[in-house]
């Protein structure tokens, strides 16, 4: 994930231990910038939207990736991802995705399982938010 110093991944052995890949919390030292990413749907620059959630999921993370681009950042530098899907069978593909894209110290994370999107072919939602030192 990030070699940003200026951040702290927080894991107290108090409590118990993430169930997958991310860290309880992060703490961001003064000074840093941050930018906040909207949710990213599945959708390619050309409108197409693929019909599985692990394809959805690369492109969700492609457009955040793009955002995070244009302020000078890029995934590593996220910090907290909240992701969003239709059903309990589209968590294990968003979690490969995610998975292989943040390694430890991983960003906090929160899945939520929700009951649908704007659109109904859509099946994953992930909203992020990185931080570096200025």
């Amino acid at each position: 994930m990030n070699s940003n110093s200026s951040l702290n991944f927080l894991l107290p052995k108090t409590i118990s231990a993430p169930f997958a890949a991310y860290s309880h919390g992060v703490e961001v030292a003064a000074g840093s910038r941050l930018i906040f990413c909207s949710g990213q749907l599945g959708i390619g620059p050309n409108g197409q939207v693929p019909a599985d959630t692990q394809a959805q999921a690369e492109l969700c993370f492609a457009n955040i990736g793009a955002i995070l681009a244009e302020g000078g950042m890029e995934l590593s530098d996220i910090i907290r991802i909240n992701a969003y899907v239709t059903g309990r069978e589209h968590m294990k593909p968003y979690m490969a995705v995610r998975d292989r894209l943040f390694s430890n110290p991983a960003p906090a994370s929160t899945l939520m399982i929700v009951s649908g999107f704007t659109r109904e072919e859509f099946t994953v939602e992930i909203e992020a938010v990185a931080a570096r030192r200025s």
